[in-house]
């Protein structure tokens, strides 16, 4: 039996560009249909019913006709809008980050309740002032997690040894965590990792993101997490967020001042 033509969705967006003169094209993360692209079609006009609704940092309900190139945003309503985080530039500039660490880990129509429902978790821990760098660490690991690609920190990844505190350790993403220092490891692609590094990497996999909001730590030691977690996710991804950079910035500009 062939699909309805009309179909209700959920949605979060992730990405849009202009179409012509009135359209927007919309990346959207759906709970059950996965990530799909949607035409809103004169949207941009002032008399648009629906323009207002279809913003970034939002949950929304759909009503979408499926077409033939796109399919057709034809109803919209806002479900949920995390207002606060767009009223703190660090906060919206992080939700952006995450939004796209998603659309590149789904796969177009493919199932990602998961992913769908950290990427919303995130969005409101960014609503309810929680520091942006710990909820992007936080999302980092899970959505690995999420992939099946999980960091290894209890043990190290070539030997199965359980990793002692007196060891010395090394990050190597290529090989999915931590390795002890009885393997060498490919030279070009491992950094050394501190002892207080891996105890905060080992919070973020057993910890839930309250817990370890509350946790005091080193400035140093949460920009050695960052770094480690990053290029983890690079190699996950298998690129660069596009929106590191402006986060970055944003984070400087607010430090020098």
């Amino acid at each position: 039996m062939p699909a309805p033509r009309l179909y209700k969705t959920p949605a979060i967006v992730l990405s849009r560009f202009e179409l012509g003169e009135a359209d927007r094209v919309l990346t959207i993360l759906t709970p059950h249909d996965g990530k799909l692209k949607a035409i809103a079609k004169g949207v941009r006009k002032p008399t648009s019913r629906i323009g207002g609704s279809l913003e970034p940092f939002s949950e929304l309900d759909l009503v979408i006709a499926r077409g033939r190139t796109f399919d057709v945003i034809t109803q919209a309503t806002v479900g949920h809008a995390w207002l606060a985080l767009r009223d703190r530039l660090e906060s919206a500039a992080t939700a952006w980050y995450l939004g796209e660490l998603a659309e590149r880990a789904v796969e177009e129509r493919a199932a990602a309740y998961p992913v769908y429902a950290l990427l919303r978790r995130a969005y409101q821990l960014l609503d309810d002032g929680m520091v942006p760098g710990r909820v992007a660490r936080w999302f980092e690991f899970r959505l690995a997690d999420a992939l099946g690609m999980r960091p290894e920190v209890e043990r190290c990844v070539e030997c199965d040894r359980t990793l002692e505190v007196d060891d010395s350790f090394r990050w190597v993403p290529a090989l999915g965590g931590v390795l002890c220092a009885v393997h060498p490891g490919p030279p070009a692609e491992h950094v050394g990792l501190s002892l207080d590094a891996l105890k905060i990497l080992r919070a973020y996999r057993r910890l839930d993101i309250e817990a370890i909001a509350g946790l005091r730590l080193r400035a140093e030691s949460e920009l050695e997490v960052e770094s480690a977690l990053r290029r983890f996710t690079r190699h996950v991804l298998e690129r660069d967020a596009r929106s590191l950079a402006f986060l970055d910035e944003v984070r400087s500009a607010s430090w020098s001042s």
